[in-house]
């Protein structure tokens, strides 16, 4: 298990930063402190270059081998969520209404412990730049960074981001090839009508039942149009129309999410949907409105990428603590806009027996930091030398 001791050295310091992360939380792209404190660290380690503001506020820092190889980049996320926190920790959000409910603070934590320990020893190959982005939680931060010149202003050969799963043994490494987490959208529809007394329904369409119909015919694109083999998932999450007994609404409102580990199938979803809800009305004398607005898109590992980061993880924790072939999420990350862009690999590691991500009760597991840690540098190592 080569580096978890010599890291656990700084144990107590990354945890430090960790607990501080967590009780300052920030959401989206406003994490102005949490990004002003990470390019203070990474200053503070004497690394190459440390670059700021990219995507609004993402920071980047640049570290140099000690011989020729070629660049990679680390993915941490600094964002946490906008709601409460119920740990009663020390270190809880001190932030009413914010919360790391994902462990966004400990992946920071993990990647600046370990941008430490390459800057003091330089002992690889190449270079690896560290990207610390905003808004993962849903509002694509990754892109935001790759749009703002993350490809063009560094050489980035291939990208690699790393995951805490809660349930999952503590330090067990687990990721797939191909399509890891699904992509994320999500869809509005409005149903409108003239209104009327419902007493008497001859008189206007009926845009409740319109919905209602439409509702039943959406299960059918996942059970009866696709590919069985293909995983995708259409859940309509609201319903909203109507104000009296007695009234026959003008207007009903549907949203909900589309999700699929295909990029072919998250495109005909969307289409059916939208075909299936205007034909349903258009035959009850409703008039449909369909916007499907695109998230994240699936994210894809790279099957050599895969496989060196398995036999890094292999090597770190021993055979039976990886699983290649785990099964894929329907979960999503906007990591997906930088997998498109070069070859990359997306990897979980267990959390241990926690609370699950996004509810109140999570906390990331301190425990975990030296096997992050590990993981990254002799990731680097490996992979800038391959």
């Amino acid at each position: 298990m080569p580096l978890l001791n010599s890291t656990a050295a700084n144990l107590a310091e990354v945890t430090g930063w960790r607990h501080d992360f967590h009780a300052h939380p920030e959401i989206l792209y406003e994490v102005h402190r949490t990004a002003a404190r990470v390019a203070e660290l990474l200053t503070s380690f004497g690394i190459d270059e440390v670059a700021t503001g990219l995507g609004r506020t993402g920071v980047v820092g640049i570290i140099h081998g000690n011989r020729p190889g070629k660049m990679i980049a680390l993915r941490a996320e600094m964002d946490a969520l906008p709601m409460p926190e119920e740990t009663g920790l020390p270190h809880a959000s001190t932030i009413p209404g914010a919360m790391h409910a994902c462990g966004h603070d400990g992946h920071s934590a993990m990647l600046l412990g370990a941008a430490k320990h390459l800057a003091e020893t330089r002992d690889f190959a190449g270079s690896v730049a560290l990207i610390f982005q905003p808004a993962e939680e849903g509002g694509k931060g990754a892109l935001a960074m790759a749009e703002d010149g993350l490809f063009d202003r560094w050489p980035i050969s291939a990208c690699y981001a790393m995951h805490n799963m809660p349930g999952l043994p503590l330090g067990t490494f687990a990721s797939v090839a191909g399509g890891i987490m699904a992509s994320a959208d999500k869809f509005n529809m409005t149903l409108k009508a003239t209104g009327g007394h419902a007493a008497w329904p001859h008189t206007t369409p009926d845009p409740i039942v319109c919905a209602g119909q439409i509702i039943g015919a959406v299960q059918t694109i996942v059970s009866r149009e696709a590919n069985p083999l293909l995983a995708s998932v259409i859940s309509i999450t609201q319903v909203h129309g109507g104000s009296a007994h007695n009234v026959i609404p003008a207007e009903v409102t549907l949203a909900g999410t589309l999700r699929a580990l295909d990029p072919g199938l998250r495109q005909r979803n969307a289409a059916r949907l939208e075909q299936i809800a205007k034909g349903i009305a258009a035959t009850m004398g409703v008039e449909a409105q369909v916007e499907v607005q695109f998230g994240s898109g699936v994210v894809m590992n790279d099957p050599r990428e895969l496989a060196l980061c398995m036999d890094v993880a292999r090597d770190l924790m021993g055979p039976d603590m990886v699983d290649a072939h785990m099964v894929p999420l329907m979960g999503g990350d906007d990591f997906c806009f930088l997998a498109e862009r070069r070859p990359s690999c997306y990897v979980f590691v267990g959390n241990g027996e926690s609370a699950g991500l996004h509810t109140t009760k999570y906390d990331f597991n301190d425990d975990l930091i030296p096997i992050g840690i590990s993981y990254w540098i002799n990731l680097v190592q490996r992979a800038t030398a391959s």
